[in-house]
């Protein structure tokens, strides 16, 4: 079968005029003068092999033929426009740019999985992670500094969205040869007396804390704070103390610390993704965002 030639500006012509119903107001919309126009319906009519317009002096009239073909020709040009898009949308998906706010400890421990499967798919696209406090990464996520945000603070801000990831439980971290090491659990009372590593009063962990042991009947006093999470294991690890820190912080290789669940009570938080609701993802931070969530369970 022979193949039809024509470009997709005679294609155009004809659809716009056949719209228009005018070759004057066909030719103002796509920026050309009327012979010209004329001359590109002509060349795709002696393509097709049939006449598509009837001109008059006033107005122009599709035949038969043509009514057939514009339907034709509408769906091919869009059918390209979406071609088009999805080019589009696929190359700045490659070459994007995505920042994520994070706590330390899903920046160490949940984050590098994700990023390394996400860096197979998309090898082109930068990301930034602003990995600090829970406090500073609801800030950064306000004020538009992070597409989006990994922590366990923001669901009580209406104009965020929090999506839960994962629930993780508090254990008691200690060195691998402590005389607790091999216990089930621990209860809260029996840290009374004992030396504790803590974080500090900056740190969302320390008010989740304090107020379990509020109700402790002897509180436990600790001897070494440190701002962030993983300033308090390395602490524990040199074998300073013990600390109540969140499992997925205890989620690594080193065989220096043990973590044994804490209760009476049971103390858990959820990690969730938080985002601005008005906030919209580029395609790249949008797949980003997909990816982490594929982690929840």
């Amino acid at each position: 079968m022979q193949r039809i030639k024509f470009d997709i500006g005679e294609l155009m012509a004809f659809v716009v005029t056949a719209e228009k119903r005018n070759f004057r107001l066909a030719a103002e919309a796509l920026f050309l003068s009327p012979p010209a126009l004329s001359r590109r319906v002509e060349r795709l009519e002696t393509a097709v092999g049939a006449r598509l317009l009837e001109r008059t002096t006033r107005h122009v009239e599709l035949t038969a033929v043509g009514q057939e073909f514009l339907q034709e020709a509408r769906a091919a040009l869009a059918t390209l426009d979406d071609a088009v898009l999805r080019v589009a949308s696929q190359l700045q998906l490659r070459r994007g740019r995505v920042t994520v706010a994070c706590i330390p400890s899903v920046a160490t421990h949940l984050l590098p999985a994700v990023l390394r499967a996400f860096a197979l798919e998309q090898p082109e696209v930068q990301v930034h992670v602003i990995d600090e406090s829970a406090q500073q990464v609801l800030d950064c996520v306000l004020r538009g500094e992070a597409d989006f945000g990994v922590s366990f603070t923001g669901s009580q801000e209406s104009s965020l969205r929090f999506e839960a990831l994962t629930r993780e439980r508090y254990m008691l971290a200690m060195p691998h040869d402590h005389p607790w090491a091999n216990r089930a659990e621990v209860a809260w009372a029996e840290l009374a007396g004992k030396r504790l590593v803590s974080v500090s009063h900056l740190s969302a962990n320390r008010l989740l804390l304090d107020q379990v042991m509020a109700e402790l009947p002897e509180q436990p006093v600790a001897w070494y704070e440190c701002n962030h999470v993983s300033g308090a294991l390395a602490l524990v690890e040199a074998g300073l103390g013990m600390a109540a820190l969140p499992q997925l912080a205890l989620r690594q290789s080193n065989r220096e610390v043990r973590g044994v669940p804490l209760t009476g009570p049971e103390v858990w938080r959820t990690l969730g993704l938080i985002q601005k609701r008005d906030r919209v993802l580029s395609p790249s931070a949008q797949a980003l965002r997909e990816c982490i969530l594929k982690t929840r369970h």
